[in-house]
């Protein structure tokens, strides 16, 4: 049988420099993207996933990202008073309750593996969810729920996919895949950002993850990169050499890479355009700003 998925980690030790000088002060997972920062979409993800037990694994400095999800009594008070009850369930979503949330210092950086080991003692032996917050996906069903029901039915582990343009493969981990099955392929080996020309595929792994408690233990036995940080996938990988499954799920949804500020105003465009009160005012001034550069040229 296979066990139920209840805990997620969330590494969000970053510095956020590419968004220097706002990261200054301010956790690049507190940026907001329409009216609510990027952390706010991962969690919301995974509790519609089934996760219970969130463990963030962060840095100095990231105070404001812990401060987020506490309750603010006197707020909610004020909002009810005023009788502003859509503000108030809007604020109320972002509330933790004691115990659910966890916080665990990474004091290096030194890669994801590190950062998602962390949190070994907090998972024990049981699977464990990864969501990377940079990556936004906008999806009508949630993707680790649509990962988690697929988990369901072959256990082993599991990484979200996606195609890429082969010259792209270089900046992701890509799968070399052993079988296809259409939504589901069969991993039997994972490379983190291959040279250019030498990916096994253009299937490249995105920051959604479901895997067996074996993998923390691999990443004591991985051997660091030249940087001499520790590579998730690497961790990953070594599941293949055990025997142990891992598959790759093509979710479906679309992926903003919100690590960047380029994914990360494309994303603004889309979820604004997808707020109902929001999109008829934001698609007109798009317009606008589209017929004036043409006219411009």
């Amino acid at each position: 049988m296979v066990r139920k998925v209840t805990k997620a980690v969330f590494p969000v030790a970053g510095l956020g420099t590419r968004f220097l000088p706002a990261t200054k002060s301010v956790p690049k997972e507190i940026m907001t993207l329409v009216d609510r920062p990027l952390i706010q979409y991962a969690i919301d993800e995974a509790r519609a996933a089934g996760i219970t037990d969130f463990i963030f694994v962060t840095a100095k400095g990231k105070s404001a990202l812990e401060d987020y999800f506490d309750h603010a009594g006197e707020l909610e008070a004020k909002l009810e008073a005023d009788g502003k009850h859509d503000l108030l369930e809007a604020l109320r979503s972002s509330n933790m309750e004691s115990g659910a949330i966890a916080y665990i210092r990474q004091h290096k950086a030194l890669g994801l593996g590190h950062a998602v080991g962390c949190a070994r003692r907090l998972i024990g032996d049981e699977p464990f969810a990864v969501l990377l917050p940079d990556d936004v996906i906008a999806a009508e069903k949630p993707c680790l729920q649509q990962m988690v029901e697929a988990y369901a039915e072959t256990g082993g582990s599991m990484v979200a996919a996606m195609e890429v343009p082969p010259k792209r493969a270089s900046s992701y981990g890509v799968l070399d895949v052993a079988e296809d099955m259409g939504t589901m392929v069969s991993v039997k080996g994972m490379v983190e950002k291959p040279k250019p020309g030498t990916a096994p595929s253009n299937l490249a792994v995105i920051g959604r993850y479901i895997l067996a408690p074996t993998v923390m233990e691999n990443l004591d036995r991985i051997t660091p990169s030249a940087g001499g940080e520790l590579q998730l996938t690497d961790a990953i990988a070594m599941e293949l050499t055990q025997g142990r499954p891992v598959y790759g799920y093509r979710f479906r949804g679309e992926r903003f890479d919100c690590g960047s500020k380029a994914g990360f105003l494309q994303a603004t465009v889309a979820f604004g355009l997808a707020r109902e009160e929001l999109c008829d005012e934001f698609e007109d001034y798009l317009h606008q700003i589209v017929a004036m550069r043409k006219a411009a040229q």
